[in-house]
């Protein structure tokens, strides 16, 4: 599916990678954003995209949003954080929200949709971790609501007539990101550049992948998949430990602190502690991403610190 001239429902487009991609995408497509402001700001949108402002888990607020002569939905909205304090509420929260766009799209006729699942479904996977991994067994509930709404894009795509792409992440970063690693270190150093406190024992290795980078990849499989029901992992090749990160922000900051760590072998309740994505599928399609994790990591931290300092 060639990604121009199309008129492209973003949900979540507020956000931090929806707002990115909104950015890529309106240039040479019409846009409406639609977002509740729980993740995201309305001024990061741009000015030449459509912005409704609204609650997708409200039938009336999907309706309104897409439309017969909507072409594409890309769906990024989601309760995000993998430890929550309302862990039922996300899980029904996320699952209405993907039901009812599938619902509608079906109901008037739009058979094309991206969705931004994430690399929790696979739970505790042996890496580099391909797309047809089993059993999927997610260890947090943000990881198991993701795997609840890829199935209903399953359905959706096999016996809806509904072409679907989905994204499995690993560790997106870049310029807006919050609620995260490095921007976290950053305001803790901002603070007291001396010490950082840094959550489990910083030997945690996950793969990071730049925002800008990740909107490239999707849009490459989007034009180049053309399976009713496409599933992508997005990554890099490389890790980073936390300790690496806590390393490239301080350099990055000019600072040189004293690390304390809270303990054990993961940062919170539900934190994979290694991760690492296998892109083979993703480059039999021709795309590879140019920079490793930790030049993504690098990248970001400039970026954001950038951001505090405006």
């Amino acid at each position: 599916m060639k990604i121009d001239e199309k008129k492209i429902v973003v949900t979540g487009g507020a956000g931090f990678i929806g707002s990115h991609l909104v950015d890529y995408l309106v240039a040479t497509n019409d846009i409406t954003v639609v977002d509740d402001g729980s993740n995201g700001h309305q001024e990061w949108v741009h000015d030449e995209a459509t912005y409704l402002e609204g609650d997708l888990t409200d039938e009336a607020v999907v309706a309104e949003a897409i439309t017969a002569e909507t072409d594409l939905v890309v769906h990024l909205a989601a309760s995000k954080l993998v430890d929550t304090d309302t862990p039922r509420r996300q899980f029904t929260d996320n699952s209405a929200i993907t039901y009812n766009i599938l619902e509608r799209m079906d109901d008037v006729g739009v058979e094309n949709l991206v969705f931004t699942s994430s690399s929790t479904v696979y739970g505790e996977a042996p890496r580099p971790t391909p797309e047809d991994y089993a059993p999927l067994e997610p260890i947090s509930v943000y990881g198991a609501t993701k795997l609840a709404e890829e199935s209903l894009i399953s359905t959706y795509a096999h016996s809806h007539d509904i072409q679907s792409w989905v994204f499995r992440f690993a560790n997106i970063v870049g310029p807006r990101l919050a609620g995260a690693v490095i921007p976290d270190f950053i305001d803790k150093l901002h603070e007291n550049p001396d010490t950082l406190t840094i959550l489990g024992d910083g030997r945690q290795q996950k793969s990071y992948m730049h925002v800008e980078e990740c909107i490239d990849a999707m849009v490459h499989a989007v034009e180049h998949a053309d399976a009713e029901h496409n599933v992508f992992n997005l990554g890099t090749r490389t890790t980073t430990s936390v300790d690496r990160i806590a390393d490239i922000v301080a350099e990055e900051m000019g600072i040189d602190p004293e690390y304390e760590y809270t303990g054990g072998d993961r940062g919170w309740t539900g934190d994979v502690p290694r991760m690492r994505l296998s892109i083979d599928k993703l480059a039999a399609l021709g795309w590879e991403p140019d920079q490793s994790s930790d030049d993504a990591v690098r990248q970001s931290a400039r970026e954001l610190i950038e951001e505090r300092s405006a």
